[in-house]
């Protein structure tokens, strides 16, 4: 178990070594974000999307932001926004089209959805391309509402940062769900989740410090929190809480400021029985890298030769994430 938490530690503190300046840099104060000018390969996309400035991710800081969490759609008692926008991400997806007429089927479908600012597609390597603040729910059922086969490959802001995106799959026995997390700029993640299998009501959720699942959730240490944050601040991984509804299902879609992507490999997610984590923890998961933007066109698994188009929605965890 020993083995596992320092392996946690390691991988997440490897993992962040590009972003020392920033580090040592972020315990004075909020970050200034700047725009960019639209990359040439992507030229559809907006020119007010914020970035920093290189691949290193360096930031600029002057008061420090709050941890709280931020939520979108319907919110929980102890949320702190609850009409709180999404920030815009790119999003890519694997389609199966076949000619044009797929792609203005795919298109005129995306452009009628809340949110979607701009989508472009590539016919020959059956790609697409998704700008906006949509939750990936919402536009993988819009893709499949076409009819056509449709896989999430990609996600995060293009060219700015080495690791921008992580993902953390339940896969049951009894609870499962996938939590996606995007990084957006250098202080403010997105993240979106989907589970099943809950008991109806609410549930206390965290980020915690080890990937360690020898004893379940029990085994996964502390709410994770880093030196930016002060003693008195709440967490940066306290993730608040999950309402699951008669059926046991739960979405979530929010931010939360002060979280860094690079710094979560290795750690992990873990659901609570009671809403104030209480107990020692119904399950969990440990996060791992996911695919960037332009980072994922394989069709072809190799490791069983199974193509994108033969998974079914069962080796994605539930079937609409």
């Amino acid at each position: 178990m020993a083995f596992l938490r320092s392996l946690a530690t390691t991988t997440a503190i490897a993992a962040t070594i590009p972003l020392a300046y920033s580090l040592s840099s972020s315990s004075s104060s909020s970050s200034r974000f700047i725009p960019f000018s639209r990359p040439q390969n992507l030229p559809f996309l907006s020119s007010t999307l914020p970035f920093f400035p290189n691949q290193l991710c360096l930031a600029r800081s002057s008061a420090p932001p709050s941890a709280a969490l931020q939520m979108a759609g319907p919110a929980s008692e102890s949320s702190t926004q609850s009409d709180a926008v999404l920030p815009e991400l790119l999003t890519e997806y694997m389609v199966d089209m076949k000619c044009e007429g797929c792609v203005n089927a795919v298109k005129n479908k995306l452009q009628t959805v809340n949110g979607v600012k701009s989508v472009e597609v590539d016919l020959s390597n059956q790609v697409v391309r998704i700008l906006g603040s949509t939750p990936v729910k919402t536009m993988t059922e819009a893709l499949e509402q076409t009819g056509r086969k449709a896989r999430l490959i990609g996600q995060g802001v293009p060219e700015d940062f080495l690791i921008s995106a992580a993902v953390a799959e339940f896969k049951g026995p009894e609870i499962f769900g996938v939590v996606r997390l995007a990084q957006v700029n250098m202080e403010l993640a997105r993240i979106e989740a989907n589970f099943s299998g809950l008991s109806p009501g609410k549930h206390g959720w965290s980020i915690n410090e080890f990937g360690d699942l020898t004893n379940g959730a029990a085994s996964t240490g502390k709410v994770f929190n880093t030196p930016r944050e002060g003693p008195t601040d709440e967490p940066v991984g306290d993730l608040r809480t999950l309402d699951a509804d008669e059926k046991g299902e739960a979405f979530f879609s929010g931010v939360k400021p002060n979280l860094r992507v690079a710094e979560l490999i290795g750690r992990s997610i873990a659901i609570y029985k009671t809403e104030n984590r209480s107990d020692s923890g119904i399950a969990a998961a440990v996060i791992a890298r996911s695919a960037g933007v332009g980072e994922n066109y394989k069709k072809l698994c190799t490791c069983d030769g199974t193509t994108i188009w033969e998974a079914t929605n069962s080796d994605f965890v539930t079937s609409k994430v």
